[in-house]
């Protein structure tokens, strides 16, 4: 199994845009990840799931993934999370 586990670095955590940015990435992979902070674990590619963790700025989140492209799922996606996506254009 890949697992990761970072920092959430965007100014409001996984809300709005970053949590947008973040499910549509965790989509477009076609790798089943999922996300957990705490006990909680919700598929990455689930906009209310994501949500629902309520993840701020600084809360550690884990990616976990199983099976072909799982290892570069998971680095993708920690590295989209280790990033102020609120303070980016786009």
């Amino acid at each position: 199994m890949a697992r990761r586990t970072v920092a959430v670095a965007s100014a409001s955590g996984l809300h709005a845009r970053p949590a947008k940015l973040f499910v549509q990435e965790a989509s477009r992979l076609g790798v089943p990840v999922r996300l957990r902070a705490g006990e909680r674990s919700v598929p990455a590619n689930s906009m209310l799931g994501v949500l629902s963790l309520g993840a701020v700025r600084g809360t550690e989140v884990t990616l976990e993934a199983d099976g072909p492209g799982a290892e570069e799922a998971v680095d993708t996606l920690a590295a989209l999370l280790a990033r102020d996506l609120d303070a980016e254009d786009g």
